[in-house]
């Protein structure tokens, strides 16, 4: 009877603890994209994909361990587990990339519609999104951005000359990014285009990250499976 390839053995031992790896950094920039996001004060709404791809890497995390302990052990068992699980996921990739791709405007949509709910927010008068509103511009000030999709005019009777709110650093007066309102330096860029921008950035990383695993995904199906047979036939 043949043995077990020790090269196949050990290549997917390997192979599994950097998917395990590659599961606990998903699940850790998921987490920071969520935590930011939501002190960014975006509708939750827009997290469904963050979450979905939470629960993505805490899944890679497991079977990671698993096809490690299917290696290590030489069981059919744990490896037939992990090739099903892995071809799963690998299927349910490619239906949300298809289907990403598909809604692309529904997603936009849902942005602006997003935004329409959190300007509301930013006219409130009644207090009780008075820390939202802060925090916003905290947001402000750190991205040189002012109201969301038509400057000032987004925060209503909320809007003070007189403070600091939209107000241009000294150092930025003279440039591109202001423009003069009500006697003062505002900054003239609306924060939905930071916003976007910065989801369009977060996308690129995820697809990016997606398709790198969808590589390793395919040769992990590669190693289980040729080790499957070889246990098979020992």
């Amino acid at each position: 009877m043949a043995g077990v390839s020790k090269c196949i053995k050990y290549s997917m031992f390997i192979f599994n603890f950097f998917f395990w790896v590659c599961g606990c950094i998903i699940l850790g920039f998921s987490i920071w994209i969520r935590v930011t996001g939501s002190q960014q004060g975006m509708d939750s709404s827009m997290f469904a994909g963050v979450n979905l791809l939470i629960a993505v890497g805490a899944i890679i995390m497991i079977l990671g361990f698993l096809g490690c302990c299917g290696a290590a052990k030489e069981s059919r068992c744990m490896l037939m587990l992990f090739f099903v699980a892995l071809l799963l996921i690998l299927i349910l990739q490619i239906i949300g990339g298809v289907l990403g791709a598909v809604n692309k405007s529904k997603v936009e949509s849902a942005f602006q519609l997003a935004l329409s709910t959190m300007v509301e927010s930013l006219q409130s008068t009644t207090g009780e999104h008075k820390e939202y509103q802060e925090e916003f511009q905290k947001f402000e000030r750190t991205y040189k951005c002012c109201g969301l999709t038509n400057g000032p005019e987004d925060w209503g009777e909320n809007f003070k000359p007189s403070s600091n709110m939209c107000q241009c650093e000294p150092e930025d007066q003279s440039s591109d990014l202001c423009k003069k309102y009500q006697n003062k330096y505002i900054y003239k860029k609306p924060c939905g285009e930071v916003i976007m921008q910065q989801i369009k950035d977060n996308l690129v990383i995820i697809m990016g990250i997606a398709f790198g695993l969808a590589v390793v995904e395919i040769l992990g199906l590669v190693f289980s499976m040729s080790l499957y047979c070889q246990i098979g036939r020992k």
